[in-house]
């Protein structure tokens, strides 16, 4: 295996603040892109992948999100885009398919220059009602449920060193 990557794998961290400025259309369309080539469950591809830029949707996501949690703040640390990893609920794989998802996304995202953070509520926010009738909106399956999402920007500041590994995080029998 190459260096570079378990380099990348290594160096990855979650970004809790960014830059205000925008990501730029081809940035963005490559980390798209890495998400659909992630592997699903028998090959059924089952996520579909939510690219939000549009501030009025960015602010209401994060306003559904905070409201998930009791709180008003934004659960997406001011990144100029949210990506929206929902999956075909009847996929007995679409938390495992969604998940792959979002880490080809981040990798390729930090590779790029970019920062990620994955966040959570997305299953709770698209369960719900508001989280349906965005669906209608967007004219998607209600169907869909959520498995995550990921902020990403630019990171305001260096990220910071990993946390040690645990002792036995791996056993070989």
């Amino acid at each position: 295996m190459e260096n570079n990557f378990l380099s990348l794998i290594k160096t990855r961290r979650s970004v809790r603040a960014y830059k205000p400025q925008p990501v730029p259309s081809e940035a963005l369309d490559a980390v798209l892109e890495a998400g659909t080539y992630a592997p699903t469950g028998g090959g059924r591809q089952s996520p579909t992948i939510i690219a939000i830029t549009d501030p009025k949707y960015r602010q209401e996501i994060a306003r559904l999100n905070a409201e998930v949690m009791g709180n008003n703040t934004d659960p997406y640390y001011g990144a100029p885009v949210v990506i929206l990893v929902l999956a075909d609920g009847s996929a007995n794989t679409f938390v495992e398919d969604g998940s792959c998802v979002l880490e080809n996304m981040m990798l390729t995202a930090h590779a790029l220059g970019l920062g990620t953070v994955w966040v959570h509520r997305e299953r709770e926010i698209f369960d719900s009602e508001s989280g349906k009738a965005l669906l209608r909106e967007w004219k998607l399956p209600e169907t869909l449920r959520g498995v995550g999402a990921i902020a990403l920007g630019y990171p305001a500041k260096e990220a910071g060193q990993p946390a040690a590994r645990k002792q036995n995080y791996i056993v070989r029998i």
